[in-house]
């Protein structure tokens, strides 16, 4: 395995310019990268692709059945030690198995959460008993896996969890009482992660098997979408879970919630980015043999210029998602071995920030390509005969998935104060530079990494004038971190796009990099506008605004008619997400 590093350290695209060097591509895809993505694809086309319907109608034995082939084949043990029945490989061969599943919607749930956050908190957390026990059987699918942290008083709010553990008398077990909600591959786990206060107050972690005395299964729910994975409550009725089953530190459950939770960001932003692509597939596939007004669907210029704007929001969110990839293998590799819990989160949690843009651009993109991916299909996406009317149901989970996105955008703002108040940057500095580049003469530009660097300045000189006008408040003020990381997200986007662009200097991907970009500039300056309209007095609105306006509205980058025309008339040569 090529050894991946970055030196770049988490939430740094917030303030510090990259360049092309600092990402990775899935254009410098290694053989071995090649060689997973190809099994991945082939296990998908010949198992689960032809068993859609079955899966979609809750045949809970065919998805079993599935997932024992992918162990099988090395695709449930990526992430798991080469010692413990895994193959261990790198953060860029999850990124392109969980890409490949995600187009599978209800079974590739199942798949990824059995993968990520059933299995993550023994690989990183667990003792080697417990890995030597667990792991072997969780790679090949002898065991499945499930994790249970939602209960109805605690979602994102982990730590408001009621379920509580109480040494028995003879001190050999816990006995655990509460109820989980909304538990992911219930029906057919045989192993659950679940989440405890022993003695009503050390949050803490346990492996409990599915045979335990005291555990049961409620009925599965009826959702909307993603049918194909199971969904039931899992209660606790004096459920005896032996001593050695304390996984991690007693107290110490967070540190292994939110750091495996964080990893599951990631693994989502990967599915959504596959099903995002096949949304796109659905669409030109359709609109190229629908005609309409003597002409196919695909000629008309109005689906054309849709066609290259889903185009470019999915090239952004791939750039960005393998560009996470690469920062989180750096930040983890070799970290199977380290037995130190504290530097295992610590670790784990450096690159939250890039991680919760993953999931939520990631679920954003796939929400609006099946969205337009529908409307172009016409009557025919409203019938479940066609995939895309599956596609759109089963796409609205991910958008509160691992954390609603509203959650996220809290939790990218507030990582950025967090080191503020830790004295790792100073505000104050970068926001006075940001300010004076933003009053400098402005200019027409063709310039994208020029353009890149405007939109950081804005985002910079919005936080400050948020900071000064909120002061210690502005944790509480969500509109404002809403809205502050809304620019947030889309410089780490743009940046990505822009900077893949740059790197592999393709036509095409220049031409994608450059429309998302025109929309981006957009989107940052309405975000900029709203959050300094709501928060500065009447005689400093105006001021504000055009400053904003100023920067972000002076780059040109030719026609977007016709660059959008080039971009969809490419895409229908190859009938695909291809560049």
């Amino acid at each position: 395995m090529t050894q991946i590093k970055s030196s770049r350290t988490g939430s740094e695209f917030l303030y510090r310019q990259s360049t092309p060097d600092d990402i990775f591509t899935p254009e410098e895809f290694t053989d071995e990268h090649r060689m997973i993505a190809k099994t991945a694809h082939q296990f998908v086309e010949k198992d689960v692709d032809p068993y859609r319907e079955a899966i979609e109608n809750q045949d809970f034995n065919r998805v079993v059945a599935l997932l024992k082939k992918a162990g099988q084949l090395g695709l449930l043990g990526h992430s798991i030690p080469e010692e413990y029945g895994g193959i261990a490989l790198d953060k860029i061969s999850k990124c392109v198995v969980g890409e490949v599943v995600g187009k599978t919607s209800g079974y590739g749930v199942a798949q990824s959460n059995h993968t990520c956050i059933a299995t993550l908190p023994i690989t990183h957390f667990g003792t080697h008993e417990q890995k030597s026990k667990y792991l072997p059987k969780l790679a090949s699918g002898e065991y499945l896996g499930a994790y249970c942290l939602t209960e109805p008083s605690a979602g994102s709010d982990a730590l408001a969890s009621q379920t509580t553990a109480v040494l028995n008398e003879e001190g050999t077990h816990y006995l655990l009482n509460g109820t989980k909600l909304y538990i992911t591959n219930a029906v057919f786990s045989d192993t659950f992660i679940v989440y405890a206060k022993i003695n009503g107050n050390q949050f803490s972690a346990f492996i409990v098997e599915r045979n335990f005395p005291g555990l049961t299964l409620g009925p599965e729910e009826k959702k909307m979408g993603i049918k194909g994975s199971s969904t039931r409550s899992v209660i606790l009725e004096d459920c005896q879970v032996p001593i050695e089953n304390l996984l991690g530190d007693a107290g110490k459950g967070h540190v292994i919630a939110l750091n495996v939770l964080n990893l599951g960001r990631f693994n989502l932003g990967s599915a959504c980015t596959g099903g995002a692509k096949h949304g796109m597939k659905l669409a030109l596939q359709h609109t190229n043999g629908r005609k309409q007004f003597g002409r196919t669907i695909a000629e008309f210029t109005a689906t054309q210029e849709k066609v290259a704007r889903m185009m470019a929001r999915v090239y952004a969110s791939e750039s960005l998602q393998y560009r996470t990839a690469f920062l989180l293998e750096g930040a983890m590799d070799g970290l199977y071995k380290e037995t130190d819990h504290k530097i295992v989160g610590n670790q784990m949690m450096e690159y939250a920030v890039e991680c919760a843009i993953c999931k939520v651009f990631g679920s954003e993109t796939l929400d609006q390509v099946v969205d337009e991916s529908l409307q172009l299909h016409g009557g025919a996406g409203f019938i479940q005969e066609y995939p895309i009317e599956q596609m759109y149901r089963d796409s609205r989970i991910n958008r509160i998935f691992e954390g609603t996105n509203e959650v996220n955008r809290l939790l990218i703002v507030g990582t950025l104060f967090k080191k503020v108040s830790k004295g790792d940057i100073s505000l104050e500095e970068l926001v006075e530079k940001a300010r004076r580049k933003l009053t400098e003469t402005v200019s027409v530009s063709t310039n994208e990494e020029d353009a890149i660097q405007s939109i950081r300045n804005v985002f910079l000189f919005c936080v400050g004038t948020a900071f000064q006008q909120h002061g210690e408040r502005l944790m509480d003020n969500q509109e404002s971190l809403m809205k502050l990381s809304n620019i947030a997200i889309a410089l780490y986007a743009a940046e990505s796009a822009v900077l893949r662009a740059l790197k592999h200097q393709g036509e095409l991907k220049m031409k994608l990099a450059r429309t998302f970009l025109e929309e981006t500039l957009l989107d940052v300056e309405s975000s900029a506008r709203m959050l300094l309209m709501s928060i500065l007095p009447r005689e400093q609105k105006q001021q504000a605004v055009q400053l904003v306006f100023n920067n972000l509205s002076s780059f040109d980058f030719g026609s977007s008619l016709e660059r959008n025309r080039e971009i969809a008339q490419s895409s229908y040569k190859k009938l695909k997400y291809d560049v």
